[in-house]
């Protein structure tokens, strides 16, 4: 599927929330990184100078082509494959807002588990609640939105569940409240993303703490290979 990118562009301003991101999974990731759906690298950015091993991915042709002038000079390897097509094995796969895009999702989530090595570890990061799917998710290619229990029902083999929570508890209600007012919006413009990101954020990351990740817009969950 080719998406327009316009999403992409928008978020890539979303500085403080891939920051947010990256700060509670870091401690995670190790020297051999895939990145599945890297998009424009908008998330590389923040781990590409910690990283000796980095590998993005891309089924669309324009993001491949943004990647490529982006990090081909920097050493990292860039494919337009999926997961099955790439060679190797890595000490980290990530799926950033990416498996909401899968049809099959159990079957990319056992296939990502048989490419990381022991004590490597699966970083997924999806859009939370079936009630909030609205005209942007339909637009983009989202097939769902998730909740925990998704996760905790996976049949998973040589693998174990470390971390599983909601993450951005007022971006819920900012998100609830924008799909009740702008119901005909598709996607959000540059000042919604703005004060969500710069504003909004800072308190999420305490409020988040605070609730102890028990609500949100998002779910994380990082699976360790045994």
């Amino acid at each position: 599927m080719n998406y327009t990118g316009k999403e992409l562009e928008a978020f890539d301003k979303a500085t403080v929330w891939r920051k947010y991101i990256y700060f509670l999974i870091k401690k995670f990731l190790k020297k051999n990184i895939l990145e599945v759906g890297a998009g424009i690298g908008s998330f590389t950015k923040n781990y590409i100078d910690n990283t000796k091993y980095i590998t993005l991915t891309d089924l669309d042709t324009y993001n491949y082509d943004i990647l490529k002038k982006k990090f081909s000079d920097l050493g990292v390897s860039i494919f337009q494959e999926t997961v099955d097509k790439i060679d190797g094995n890595f000490e980290n796969i990530l799926y950033l807002n990416v498996l909401e895009h899968i049809k099959d999702d159990i079957s990319e989530i056992n296939l990502a588990l048989k490419k990381i090595v022991t004590d490597g570890y699966l970083i997924i990061l999806v859009p939370a609640h079936q009630e909030l799917y609205s005209n942007f998710d339909k637009e983009v290619g989202h097939y769902r939105r998730y909740n925990t229990d998704f996760f905790k029902k996976l049949n998973l083999q040589d693998a174990t569940i470390q971390k599983l929570y909601y993450l951005d508890i007022t971006g819920y209600f900012l998100y609830f409240i924008n799909n009740f007012f702008f119901k005909q919006d598709v996607y959000p413009s540059n000042f919604k993303i703005f004060i969500w990101d710069k504003i909004f954020t800072p308190f999420t990351i305490i409020l988040d703490k605070i609730f102890r990740y028990k609500f949100g817009k998002n779910v994380m969950c990082i699976i360790k290979k045994n």
